[in-house]
């Protein structure tokens, strides 16, 4: 199985579901057309969420090989995408725990600088100045996901890329309805607070007050 980037809303009618069923029922070639439904919108969540394309196509895989695993078990009772990244939150927390285990024996490394996208605008080219700039503003807007807590990270992607309700995410995260609609406040509250000084004053999420 291949794993594609990007980060697709998720799609509104049944296929999900329908081809779920009949991966569940074995259908000849359900599973491929599944996989090539449902990967890129999986990879795009983990690769927010881990923000290590390697590591999330890594754990992509895991979670669609989960899924054909325990395929007799899947009840259309929820959305489907309820279901996959009930999965792929359990995948990502045993990697977390795993990562802290060896994290323990091991010095952490620095982070090499660089320039940012927008230092290295070629002077005197406005389309290429404006394309750079939509690409510092992605990057600025993964580094205040990135600065999210873990939950936080979790529940704002599954809302904004799969379309999930409190509920829904709740039901992902092994959470009440109440504590996910607490930790979407708090998201969205950090969220502003860590984009607004890149969009007044050009400060990245991690710059001091004053480094602009």
């Amino acid at each position: 199985m291949s794993a594609r980037s990007g980060l697709n809303p998720a799609p509104t009618n049944e296929s999900d579901t329908i081809l779920m069923l009949q991966v569940r029922d074995d259908v000849p070639g359900a599973f491929d057309r599944l996989v090539t439904r449902v990967q890129g919108r999986l990879l795009g969540v983990l690769t927010h969420l881990l923000g290590d394309r390697d590591a999330a196509e890594d754990l992509a895989q895991d979670v669609l090989l989960r899924l054909y695993r325990s395929r007799r078990l899947y009840q259309p009772t929820a959305r489907f995408s309820t279901w996959l990244f009930t999965i792929a939150n359990n995948v990502v927390r045993n990697h977390r725990r795993g990562l802290r285990r060896r994290a323990q024996a091991l010095p952490t490394a620095p982070t090499p600088g660089g320039p940012r996208p927008a230092e290295q605008v070629p002077a005197g080219d406005p389309g290429v100045s404006t394309q750079l700039r939509r690409v510092e503003l992605a990057e600025v807007v993964r580094a205040a996901l990135g600065s999210l807590n873990e939950d936080q990270r979790l529940a704002v992607l599954l809302n904004k890329f799969e379309g999930m309700g409190y509920a829904e995410i709740a039901s992902v995260m092994g959470r009440s309805e109440d504590a996910v609609k607490s930790l979407m406040a708090r998201a969205r509250y950090n969220l502003k607070i860590l984009l607004t000084p890149y969009l007044t004053d050009g400060l990245w999420p991690d710059d001091p007050p004053g480094a602009a």
